[in-house]
């Protein structure tokens, strides 16, 4: 996998981690607050998991982020359909929050999904309900709120989310 695609409305890109932004990953973090949400770039680095791809945000060629995708998602979580991936530990850098780096990097997420993961139909997160800042990211980037709540996170009850990767699904997920 390849691919990349650019957000055109902020000159945000999705891609998969390689050996090149390795450096630059570590250079990613987040407040102490909201490390409770996702990973350091230490553990996003240390993964490595058949099942797990890791990925970069940029902006104009500058790493910004990261976030996992989860091939295995569907398996693990009953909510979760088959034929779904899982989003995973997405994260913006501290210094680059606020700026709306986030939903545009949803919104090329929402891109590259397509292209780059033609064998599934939808994409699927939790996000916790002490997060609404990420909450109110993935909406405006493209996810839907179920309704429902995943009880089984670390940090507290999680809201559950999906998008729609293929055209053809773009009502609720079944």
């Amino acid at each position: 996998m390849s691919e990349t695609t650019t957000s055109q409305l902020t000159k945000i890109s999705v891609a998969p981690l390689t050996d090149e932004d390795i450096d630059d990953v570590r250079q990613v973090s987040l407040p102490d607050q909201q490390v409770k949400f996702a990973v350091t770039a230490d553990e996003f680095l240390a993964e490595t998991c058949e099942t797990i791809h890791r990925h970069v945000i940029k902006r104009a060629g500058k790493t910004v982020g990261f976030f996992k995708l989860d091939t295995d998602y569907a398996s693990q979580y009953d909510f979760c359909p088959p034929k779904a991936l899982g989003l995973r530990m997405f994260v913006v850098d501290a210094r680059y929050q606020g700026q709306g780096l986030g939903t545009g990097a949803v919104k090329a997420l929402l891109e590259y999904l397509p292209v780059a993961y033609r064998d599934f139909n939808w994409v699927y997160l939790t996000v916790n309900c002490q997060n609404p800042a990420a909450k109110a990211c993935y909406q405006k980037g493209g996810f839907t709120d179920t309704g429902e709540l995943y009880w089984g996170g670390a940090a507290g009850p999680q809201h559950i989310m999906y998008a729609a990767i293929d055209a053809d699904n773009k009502g609720k997920a079944q």
